[in-house]
């Protein structure tokens, strides 16, 4: 399975289980979007990944860790 930006959810299960260390909530966009395109499934356009996916991206993993 390929990643892409808009597979969101799919994203923040990926990083919780690859970072568990890693408190969601204050994690810079700069990080979260390294974390992204370094995903092993992840075949995007990295220049794509914006502060509004960004954004839910981040929500998503905060409700993943909860």
């Amino acid at each position: 399975m390929s990643l892409k930006w808009a597979d969101v959810l799919e994203i923040a299960i990926q990083l919780a289980e690859q970072k568990p260390e890693v408190d969601p909530r204050f994690v810079n966009f700069v990080d979260l979007h390294r974390w992204v395109v370094g995903l092993a499934d992840f075949s995007d356009d990295p220049q794509r990944g914006g502060e509004k996916v960004l954004e839910a991206i981040q929500a998503a993993w905060i409700e993943e860790a909860d």
